[in-house]
């Protein structure tokens, strides 16, 4: 598949987006891959690209985390390896799911998300344990192997389910929650693209434009002063999402 200069610029924008959110709100996965499948990209094609750009804003968040002297390598290690035995089997089966299946699985998701935005807590709010200091190690390492199937499998929402190992069972404070599950992410989203890349043929123009604009929208994200901003940008997801989900199960 030969992808057109405004195709390209199409991923650039959708990654701008998803890295923005990422930053904001969470969930930039969300538009990327089903914009590629809009494009005409077979699903594993899709979800394998897709973990370019995971990677690329893994590490620049992990090196601007680093640079605020935020960092725990160990335990990010053992709960990103963790992740990474749940990603390779959760991989395995992702580079086979296509047509119909992929478009219900990825709308299905993407209104379980919907749900949760409308119904989950406000996260922002810190918790009187939270704290720097792990605890539920063993629990929270378990988990994580779920967590990373699902990674490796659709990496849609995966922070819906990494977000509360670390901040609800884990005990740990937001910072470090983020900080952790931007090191996870990237460790697993290796493990997982490289079973993609040894089964199906990777975009890698599609990956790179996407990469491009997910580092430019997380740096943007990063650095700009938003005031009451979170809530118009829910409620633009929202509606993209539930618009999305329309069109992939009702209009394959």
């Amino acid at each position: 598949m030969i992808l057109e200069p405004f195709e390209l610029a199409i991923l650039a924008f959708a990654g701008f987006a998803s890295g923005w959110i990422n930053v904001i709100a969470g969930g930039g996965s969300l538009l990327t891959v089903p914009v590629m499948v809009f494009m005409g990209m077979p699903g594993p094609v899709a979800n394998g690209a897709n973990r370019i750009a995971i990677i690329v804003q893994s590490l620049s968040a992990i090196a601007s985390f680093r640079s605020k002297g935020f960092s725990d390598f160990r335990l990010s290690a053992t709960l990103a390896a963790a992740a990474s035995v749940g990603a390779f089997f959760g991989a395995q089966i992702g580079v086979s799911l296509d047509g119909v299946w992929f478009n219900r699985t990825v709308a299905a998701v993407m209104i379980a998300v919907m749900i949760l935005m409308a119904t989950g807590e406000d996260k922002s709010r810190p918790r009187p344990e939270a704290a720097s200091t792990a605890k539920n190690l063993a629990l929270g390492h378990i988990l994580m192997v779920g967590a990373g199937f699902w990674g490796g499998f659709i990496q849609i929402g995966v922070g819906f389910l990494i977000m509360p190992i670390l901040y609800r069972v884990m005990g740990l404070d937001l910072v470090r929650v983020n900080m952790h599950k931007v090191f996870i992410a990237l460790v697993y989203t290796l493990v997982a693209f490289l079973v993609f890349a040894s089964k199906v043929a990777i975009l890698w123009e599609a990956g790179a434009a996407l990469a491009l604009g997910t580092a430019f929208g997380g740096w943007m994200g990063a650095h700009a002063t938003i005031t009451k901003g979170e809530k118009l940008i829910k409620r633009a997801l929202f509606a993209v999402l539930a618009a999305m989900a329309v069109k992939l199960l009702f209009f394959p």
